[in-house]
This record gives structure tokens, C-alpha cells and sequence, in this order.
């Protein structure tokens, strides 16, 4: 090979050298998928926690059109948090979508963000929609409005209530639907066949715990509160560490003008599942309810170290500080909820 081709081919083998080990260095780029996953992710994490600056991620993620149906409700499941225009807009374009997973998580989500009088609004026009689940789900988020509030969706709202028995009815051998029956039969003050359909669901799981607010429901609605509370007092015998009977147990001596005795079944519950923010939120309720301001203060404070992000707990534990002059705690709590969202209407009210 003549002495010139043979510097030239050196010459290229070393440029393919350097070009190769110039590539191997590089690092490589993150997959898209990646990015997408780790954002999803963050934008969950930081609204489940509560984190500053929690809302516009969520908002920004829920604006996107590539996310999967899950992904999707599960950000929904937290949006009720972060109320805002933005976040009803949100919702209601979920609301307006295709995939029913999302359409549900909607409905769920609309429920906690608006008044009554806006959720037959929003959710009224569902009960003519071409999907039969969705009709049935709007129906029971409706279910215990008065009839002011439905409005024009009154007569459709019995409509569908009417297919949702009939639904549930031929449903016989499932207990989840039985249990809907005689809830959706109580709201008809159809009082013997609620009591067929509970009948029947205790026939299919005889210990199932969810069986017992609903026959005591039933039984007060009939005027019977000494059976009502024959029930709550047999199951307590039988499941004395229940943290849902001792709390059916604090809800029902508060509608029988007990409270000072529902805050022991309360405060019971809460020592048994000290996690259960409903749990701890009714405490912290009948206790302001006895001038135990201090005591609910305190409930809800440990609600918020436990959930920053729970709105509702939020909100009361403001109006609590107020009610005591206790302003600067109060600043310092809507300084937090303005770093999480600060486009929440409750800072406008505030001002």
C-alpha cells in the first residue's frame, strides 16, 4: 500500500475512534416515558402531601391528553383539594370524556368541590346520559338533595332511581347490591322492602359491619329508636374494637341528644384507627359542639401534621382560630394553603 493511502486510513481509523469513545462518553438521554412517569408522580406525590406549589402540578398534569384512564382518576381523587376555577374546569372537561373511569372519578370529585345547589347543575344532565353506570352514579350523588335543589332534574332523578331498583333487583345474590337497594328503598320510604333487601344482604354476609348503620337508619326512620339502639349495642358486644361501630355508635348518640356520651364512642374510634381523617373530623366537630374549642383545635391540628393537603380540616381549623382570636395561627395556616394553592377562593374570602 503506498505510504499516502496508508496515513489516510490511520488518520480515519483514529477519527472513528475518537467519534466512538465521544459517543460512549455521552450520557444517554432520558426516554420520554421517563419524564412523563417521574412529573405523573411528583404532581401525585405533592398533592397527596400537600406540598407548596401542589395545585398547578396537578392542574398541569390533568391538562394533558396522553395520560392513562388510572392516572387520570387518581389525580382526580385528589383534585377535590385544591378547589379553584380551574380545578372545576378541570373536572368537568373529566366529566365530559370517554373513558368511564374518569367519568366516575369526576362525579366523585365534583361532589366534594361544589354547593349542592351546583352539584344538580353539573351532575344533573348525567341522569339522561347514554351510559347506564353513569346515570345510576349521578343518581346517587344526588340521591339525598331536597328537592329545591334538584330543581328541573327532580322528575328525572326519580326516573332513574326507578331503573336502579330495578337494576339492584336483579342482582339478588350480591350483597354490595342489596345493601344499595335498601339505602336507595329508605330514600323511596319504601320501609318493607328496604328491610327484604337488608334481610337479604345479612343472608349473604352475615358479618358484614356495613349492615349496621344502614338497618339503624331503618329502624329510626320507623320510629323504632330503642331497637336502633338494641342493634348498635349487640354488634358493640360482639366487636368491641370496631373503630366504625364505636363511631356509628358517637354519630347515633349525637342525633338522640347524647353528645357528652358520643364524644367517649368518638374519641374511642379515633384511639382505635388513629389514621381515619373522618374519624378524627367528627371528634373534632362534637367537641366544638360542647365549647371544647381547645380540645378540636387540637384534633384538627393533628389532622393536618398527619394530611396537610385535607382542605376540609384546613378550613374548620381557620374558623376554630378565629372563633378564639388566635389570628397569627390563622395566618399561618392560609400562608400554607396559599403556598399549596393559591388560586383557592377560601384566600379571596379571607382577605
Amino acid at each position: 500500500m503506498p505510504k499516502r493511502f496508508r496515513y489516510a486510513a490511520m488518520a480515519l481509523l483514529v477519527v472513528v475512534a475518537l467519534s466512538l469513545a465521544w459517543h460512549l462518553g455521552k450520557p444517554l438521554p432520558v426516554p420520554q416515558s421517563t419524564l412523563v412517569k417521574h412529573s405523573y408522580n411528583t404532581a401525585l406525590t405533592a398533592a397527596h402531601d400537600g406540598k407548596p406549589g401542589a395545585a398547578r402540578l396537578l392542574y398541569q398534569q390533568l391538562a394533558r391528553t396522553d395520560l392513562s384512564a388510572v392516572r387520570q382518576a387518581s389525580l382526580l381523587a385528589e383534585l377535590a383539594n385544591y378547589p379553584s376555577p380551574k380545578a372545576l374546569k378541570l373536572a368537568k372537561a373529566a366529566l365530559a370524556g370517554n373513558e368511564p373511569l374518569v367519568r366516575h372519578a369526576a362525579i366523585d370529585c365534583i361532589v366534594q368541590l361544589v354547593s349542592q345547589a351546583q352539584r344538580s347543575l353539573l351532575l344533573g344532565p348525567l341522569l339522561s346520559d347514554n351510559d347506564l353506570e353513569i346515570r345510576f352514579h349521578a343518581a346517587r350523588a344526588l340521591l339525598n338533595l331536597y328537592p329545591d335543589d334538584l330543581g328541573l332534574y327532580f322528575a328525572e332523578l326519580e326516573k332513574v332511581l326507578d331503573q336502579y331498583v330495578t337494576a339492584l333487583q336483579a342482582k339478588p345474590d350480591d350483597a354490595d347490591s342489596q345493601l344499595e337497594l335498601a339505602q336507595v328503598q329508605m330514600h323511596n320510604e319504601a320501609w318493607s322492602a328496604a328491610d327484604t333487601a337488608l334481610q337479604r344482604a345479612r343472608t349473604l354476609q352475615p358479618e358484614n359491619l356495613d349492615l349496621v348503620p344502614i338497618q339503624v337508619r331503618l329502624l329510626e326512620s320507623q320510629h323504632q329508636p330503642d331497637r336502633a339502639r338494641q342493634v348498635l349495642g349487640d354488634q358493640l358486644l360482639r366487636h368491641p374494637d370496631s373503630a366504625f361501630l364505636q363511631s356509628q355508635l358517637g354519630q347515633w348518640l349525637l342525633r338522640n341528644g347524647a353528645p357528652e356520651y358520643a364524644l367517649l364512642a368518638l374519641t374511642r374510634a379515633v384511639e382505635l384507627e388513629p389514621d381515619n381523617q373522618d374519624y378524627r373530623y367528627d371528634l373534632a366537630v362534637a367537641l366544638h359542639g360542647l365549647d371544647q374549642v381547645e380540645a378540636a383545635q387540637r384534633q384538627l391540628d393533628e389532622m393536618l401534621r398527619r394530611q396537610p393537603a385535607n382542605h376540609k380540616a384546613r378550613l374548620l381549623l381557620i374558623s376554630y382560630w378565629k372563633e378564639t382570636g388566635q389570628l397569627q395561627n390563622v395566618q399561618i395556616l392560609l400562608a400554607e394553603l396559599e403556598q399549596q394553592n393559591p388560586d383557592d377562593p377560601a384566600l379571596q374570602l379571607a382577605q
